[in-house]
């Protein structure tokens, strides 16, 4: 573990996001993505599925838009002699990408698609490195309104001169100082002069030079200190490597990005990748804190499995209008931010405890969101103390539970939630009492 100081998160936001026309991306992006649930086992009867089911579940009521083609949806190893484009596997889309995405559009949904910045995706299909203008043409006259671009298939004369930290596994370096790297970047140094920056700008101006407007995913893994050019470049940027379906995982990404929250506003927003409610043996109080950290850090919510499958249990999840109504909240576009670690001192970077307690103010919900987080193994409580959140001062409240939706009165000076290993408390606090 390694104690940092609030100047780590004291950097601001960049200026000069990167707006789009008609609000796309303006706020954290609602949806759907095939690769969680099916990796290359794509095809348009899943991506339809899917799309129907956000209608069916009451999903796109709440605000989920998205549905979103993954890595394999071509003909590996060749591109149209003629056009150069990329050719979508008639085996799988026998429509081709703009009859599923007409099906799409007809739901009043928005289709998303997938490739890389490099020569080959991640799985060894074709991508867009060289070829930025012809594939954004192609995905803009298909009528995608969503690109995610992943970081596979980079050539030698692409990589960066230095290598930046990202803290993935030990989690010991988050402060950008990793001794274990052949040739770390020296202090100071300008990522936005890195070829992986040049990489990300180059499908950026190409979709910008595309009669459509597409929501620009950037999924470079937190490197090359995306974090400060990612608002510049992209509607979202991933600020770690993959996610996948165990706690460990899930909170170890979860403390990467708590010290990211100042990175977060109107036009921008770090990614800790897809969610994996549904998937794996996550516990059903895992299920909640995966959501509600997600949510509460106005990331980034795209659904990542089958949903005609999905249990009632885990789609009541995905549905909890409280944290949906902060995440998507028009008027104030920062995230909760945490205010204090609990299980840890303040401003410690522990994979397996992150910080427990975040506090936000909301417009939607009128009052302030308070998350109560248990990173323990074992059933322990929680106390918020109302006059120790930023939001608050002392005394009374009106408070409602998010997961019951039970209003439970006027509380007085503090609340206190006996919780499961991995579970969190979620509060909606109103006006005093």
């Amino acid at each position: 573990m390694l104690a940092l100081t609030f100047s780590s998160l004291a950097l601001l936001p960049l200026s000069n996001a990167l707006v789009r026309e008609d609000g796309v991306g303006r706020l954290p992006a609602l949806g759907w993505n095939s690769w969680n649930a099916f990796g290359c086992d794509v095809d348009s009867e899943k991506i339809m599925t899917a799309a129907n089911e956000v209608v069916n579940l009451g999903l796109k009521d709440l605000g989920y838009e998205y549905v979103n083609i993954d890595d394999c949806w071509s003909i590996k190893n060749t591109r149209n002699a003629s056009t150069h484009r990329i050719i979508p596997d008639p085996s799988k889309f026998p429509d081709g990408i703009s009859g599923v995405a007409s099906q799409v559009h007809d739901l009043g949904l928005k289709i998303g698609i997938y490739s890389s910045a490099g020569e080959t995706t991640c799985a060894g299909y074709p991508a867009s490195l060289g070829y930025e203008k012809v594939d954004a043409e192609a995905f803009a006259e298909w009528g995608i309104d969503y690109l995610k671009y992943d970081n596979c298939g980079v050539p030698s004369n692409w990589t960066d001169k230095y290598t930046d930290c990202v803290p993935d596994g030990s989690g010991s370096f988050p402060n950008g100082t990793c001794p274990d790297l052949d040739n770390p970047a020296p202090k100071g140094y300008d990522w936005t002069s890195s070829k992986t920056f040049t990489r990300y700008t180059m499908m950026r101006d190409a979709l910008l030079g595309a009669n459509r407007t597409i929501f620009y995913s950037l999924c470079d893994w937190g490197q090359a200190d995306v974090n400060t050019w990612g608002n510049e470049t992209g509607n979202s940027w991933r600020m770690s490597g993959d996610i996948t379906a165990d706690w460990a995982r899930i909170s170890e990404i979860a403390n990467e990005n708590t010290f990211k929250m100042n990175y977060v506003g109107f036009w921008g927003h770090p990614d800790p990748d897809m969610l994996e409610i549904g998937n794996g043996n996550l516990t059903a109080a895992e299920n909640r804190a995966h959501f509600a950290l997600w949510a509460i850090m106005k990331s980034p919510l795209i659904i990542g499995t089958a949903l005609n499958n999905i249990s009632d249990a885990n789609l009541a999840v995905l549905k909890n209008k409280y944290l949906l109504d902060f995440h998507q909240d028009p008027v104030i576009g920062r995230s909760a931010h945490p205010y204090k670690w609990g299980y840890n001192p303040n401003w410690t970077f522990d994979a397996e405890h992150p910080a427990e307690y975040w506090s936000g103010p909301s417009s939607t919900l009128e009052g302030t969101l308070v998350l109560m987080l248990n990173s323990e193994n074992v059933t322990t409580s929680r106390t918020a103390v109302w006059n120790e959140i930023p939001e608050l001062d002392g005394g009374s409240y009106q408070v409602i539970d998010a997961w019951s939706g039970k209003d439970l009165g006027c509380v007085k000076d503090q609340y206190t939630a006996s919780l499961s290993s991995h579970d969190v408390s979620v509060l909606i606090v109103k006006g005093n009492c």
